[in-house]
């Protein structure tokens, strides 16, 4: 049987439009070797870095689905892991543009990442209430930290000591010692959700923001310190009672819990509070890396510097006090003492941590970063809540530091979400305008070409001949703009409300407005004389109005221009004679109103799609509804035709684009990829293209492909993907002494991880074939007294391995059905014979060996596969260390080789320095005696 009807495949082909997503947070990256000059950004599903010193992006990194919700670069300045709003977490290379790693393990988006000093391990906090530490080179997750009661806002590791701090949404502090792996202190000294945390003072101090416009500064002490330093009582904790230590109270009635002395490392006392100029609550709170600088925004457009100070700086500010204070002293004092009197001069946290200067941005502030460049200059980026990207700097060690704003990217976005998007004739432009600018984009580059200001605009189009277009706004008024110059060229009061819609005459002469004032009016292009200049220029002119009883939504003209159909706010679409404005049908059935209508290329059909979300399909010449199709999960906000078809596309308010086919009534295909609400929607003239906005700020383009659809095949995959997700979020499998609900790894069951556990039955199928018939050979062999050929498997001729990603391979081990382990366990034990890669197989072993122990030890068969184990990993593992051993002290020699020759190289050069000062002197002497 033959193809009934073929479709073609529309398929994403790029976002643009968006310079920065709201959800995740702006860094600096290194790349090319410049620090200071590219940020990352998130960009919906992707990654952008922006040059900020040219305004062009210069690299995406590509994303799945999930929007993305925050970014951390690692150390070395070669990665940048991303985490995504699903709970998943990719590392990628800023060299190559690639993400290698792909780390799963939370179950909901994750609200922040850090890595340690080195970069070799990874902490993520998600808003499922769990920390992970992820080992980054061995590409598995270490630990999963359970203990806080609501999102993580922040996690931090401390450099010398192993130990990890995490703040959340549930009001706690807590201190997790990552030997151990367990929470040894929370502090609980605060009121409302912790929100921002950082190390300063060389980690001796601990600086919170909450939701008050207090930051709340903690004195941390090493219990290990205090006891070598043999301080007196007071400060030694060793010395208070336990009970009075458990819960040690500050002055405003905080507490900290802590769990027996000897598991104590540290403590933690409030030293003060420094005062915020917001009075909201702290949104971001950072320090850059040399810890010199904080700085912490609300959710307003301020930023806020503050500078931590170093002790010598301390030091001469408390001496320059001491003197003052001594001065006030002997003044005040009587004049006939002879000796000083006794001064004290108290040190408060404002001497410590002192204001440096605020930054105003031009809207409000999503997120920021800062970066101290080697000529002492700061410079600060942030992330503008209206899809703008700007870069200030000062230089902090003035006294009155002045913020300057160095560069901005704009032009790849607007400021708000568009509201009409209009293709021209020859399918390379599209307009899209917003509440404050229209934007012309070359199709193919996707560069914006023209920005021009405009007030709110609802509807657009280009007037035939692509030189001008016509945009409508929500004050009623027509705006005409010159594309060449991007000049206003007119602006026309023409409804007295909102102008919802517009739509061009068949014949290219005119166009037809609809407005909330009850109106539908006629214009036609004229060309009038140009006060300005000799040449004329294009106008419009009313020629008639329709008056109605209800507010106009949106207006449609047939393509043979003889019908006119009006869709109104009392949920009805009438049908006027455009030439007598006489009225013809009334189409009613929706049960909200109509917001978008088309008519098809033939005049045969027309489609509306309703805010009851639904859209019915009628015919012109009766009026009759031939179909009602359920289309979105929310209101149907975009309809328009394909041309020279009857196919029809939608955008909902549900974040989802469909086709449809108007005459068999079928659901073709759903575009997928907006994160928002999408507004509106442009199909190109020739159909090959569809453009679309959304509230996510971003415009994407859809591409149609040369590759045929078939509805079943499609219908089939829509059903395999939602088993798929099915299958990802069913019960974790049991593990012994693991209670129902905690999670005993750090991975979890994904699609991926199921399927990578079959590739691995089938391996291992495979090889039980395999062994089988190697035995059969021989046997043969034997028999015939020769060598007989050995038939290949096609399989292993095809793949040769069946491979499994290291990521996966926990996951997809815990779900393997232990029938398969022995074979595993044998297997596992020829690998290391071989000596090949035993780091990864005892890893899988132990893994194999926690979870099976019971079934393992209690098997008779297992127990010389396991007693070979023992002794082959035993050797192959010390064999490994002893090579690991080598290296490292061949490093060694080679550091301690390099410094030696550094050295001398040091020595002649501060010897040939000296050498030249003498010469310098020599000459100034002589200059000096022959002035003389």
């Amino acid at each position: 049987m033959g193809l009934t009807k073929q479709y073609l495949r529309y398929v994403a082909s790029a976002v643009f439009g968006v310079i920065g997503s709201q959800k995740g947070n702006i860094v600096f990256v290194t790349l090319r070797g410049e620090k200071g000059r590219y940020v990352a950004v998130p960009a919906c599903e992707h990654v952008f870095i922006w040059d900020l010193r040219k305004g062009e992006k210069i690299l995406i990194l590509q994303g799945l689905k999930q929007e993305v919700t925050c970014l951390c670069p690692s150390p070395d300045g070669l990665h940048l892991a991303v985490g995504y709003e699903d709970g998943s977490i990719r590392i990628f290379s800023l060299l190559s543009g690639e993400g290698n790693v792909t780390f799963n393990g939370h179950k909901a988006a994750i609200t922040t990442l850090k890595y340690d000093q080195l970069g070799g391990r990874l902490a993520s906090g998600s808003k499922d209430t769990d920390v992970i530490v992820w080992d980054v080179i061995n590409e598995s997750g270490l630990y999963r930290l359970k203990g806080h009661k609501d999102a993580i806002t922040q996690a931090l590791f401390l450099r010398e000591k192993n130990l990890l701090v995490t703040s959340g949404k549930d009001t706690m502090v807590k201190w997790w010692d990552l030997d151990t792996q367990h929470c040894f202190k929370t502090m609980v000294g605060h009121r409302t959700e912790v929100w921002g945390l950082v190390l300063v003072s060389e980690e001796k101090r601990l600086i919170t923001g909450a939701s008050d416009s207090e930051l709340r500064v903690w004195d941390i002490a090493y219990l290990q310190e205090i006891e070598d330093l043999e301080e007196p009582d007071p400060k030694k904790i060793k010395g208070s009672s336990p009970g009075v230590q458990d819960t040690l109270e500050a002055e405003d009635g905080t507490f900290e819990m802590d769990e027996a002395p000897e598991d104590r490392i540290l403590s933690c006392r409030k030293a003060g509070s420094i005062m915020r100029e917001g009075r909201d609550r702290v949104v971001n709170l950072a320090v850059e890396k040399t810890g010199r600088i904080l700085a912490c925004h609300g959710t307003d457009s301020v930023l806020e510097l503050f500078c931590i100070l170093s002790k010598e700086e301390i030091k001469k500010k408390m001496d320059k006090k001491m003197k003052k204070a001594r001065k006030k002293a002997k003044l005040h004092s009587c004049k006939g003492e002879e000796e000083d009197p006794e001064v004290n001069v108290e040190m408060s946290l404002q001497d410590e941590i002192q204001r440096v200067t605020n930054i105003k941005t031009s809207a409000k502030i999503k997120s920021f970063d800062l970066i101290h460049s080697p000529q002492g200059e700061l410079k600060a980026v942030f992330l503008l809540q209206n899809n703008l990207v700007e870069l200030y700097s000062l230089n902090p060690s003035l006294p009155t530091p002045q913020p300057v704003r160095t560069s901005r990217i704009t032009i790849g976005g607007h400021r708000s979400d568009v509201r009409t998007l209009s293709f021209s004739s020859d399918n390379i432009a599209v307009l899209s305008a917003a509440a404050d600018s229209i934007k012309i984009w070359n199709r193919s580059t996707l560069q914006c070409i023209r920005t021009m200001t405009c007030e709110y605009a609802l509807c657009s189009f280009f007037v035939p001949g692509d030189r001008q277009v016509v945009i409508g706004t929500k004050t009623g008024k027509l705006q005409l703009y010159d594309l060449a110059s991007g000049n206003l060229l007119e602006t026309i009061d023409a409804h007295d409300g909102a102008l919802w819609s517009m739509s061009l005459s068949p014949d290219q002469r005119g166009f037809v407005t609809g407005g909330a004032d009850k109106s539908v009016k006629f214009w036609d292009f004229e060309l009038v004389k140009d006060e300005n200049s000799t040449q004329k220029r294009l106008s419009v002119k009313q020629t008639r109005t329709l008056q109605l009883d209800e507010d106009v939504l949106c207006v449609s003209y047939s393509p043979n221009q003889k019908l006119l159909a009006v869709s109104l706010l009392d949920c009805t679409v009438k049908i006027f004679y455009v030439d007598t404005l006489k009225f013809f049908l009334s189409l009613y059935g929706h049960k909200l109103p109509v917001i978008c209508m088309d008519i098809s290329y033939d005049g045969a059909l027309i489609a509306t799609g309703s805010a009851d979300r639904n859209v019915k399909i009628w015919g012109l010449d009766f009026g009759d509804c031939h179909k009602s199709l359920f289309a979105h999960d929310d209101s149907v906000m975009y309809l328009q035709f394909v041309p020279k078809s009857h196919l029809f596309f939608t955008a909902g308010k549900d974040h989802k684009i469909k086709q449809w086919d108007a005459d068999k009534f079928e659901h073709i295909q759903t575009l997928e990829g907006h994160h928002q609400e999408i507004w509106c929607l442009a199909v190109s003239p020739s159909g090959d293209y569809v453009v679309s906005s959304s509230h996510d700020k971003s415009l994407r383009l859809w591409e149609r492909t040369r590759e045929p659809l078939i509805l079943e095949e499609e219908r089939e995959m829509e059903r395999e993907a939602e088993y798929e997700e099915s299958v990802a979020k069913e019960d974790q499998p049991a593990v012994p002494g693991e209670t129902q609900g905690d999670s005993y790894f750090t991975g979890k069951k994904t699609i991926e991880t199921v399927k990578a556990a079959e590739r691995i039955m089938e391996a291992i199928e495979l090889y039980r074939e395999e062994t089988a018939k190697m035995k059969e050979h021989t046997a043969i062999c034997k028999a015939a007294g020769k060598e007989v050929p050995l038939p290949t498997n096609p399989i292993l001729m095809a793949y040769g391995s069946i491979s499994v990603s290291k990521i996966e391979l926990e996951e997809s081990l815990l779900v393997l059905p232990f029938s398969y382990v022995p074979d595993i366990l044998k297997l596992f034990n020829e690998f290391i014979q071989l000596g090949s890669d035993v780091e990864l197989i005892c890893r899988c072993l132990f893994f194999l060996l926690r979870i099976h122990f019971g079934q393992i030890t209690s098997n008779q068969m297992l127990v010389p596969v396991i007693e070979k184990l023992r002794e082959t990993t035993i050797s192959k593992v010390s064999q490994v260390r002893d090579v690991i051993g080598f290296n490292m002290a061949g490093l060694d020699y080679l550091k301690r080789e390099c410094e030696a020759k550094s050295e001398v190289m040091f020595f002649a050069d501060a010897t040939s320095h000296l050498e030249e000062k003498k010469r310098k002197r020599k000459k100034r002497e002589k200059l000096i005696l022959t002035l003389t």
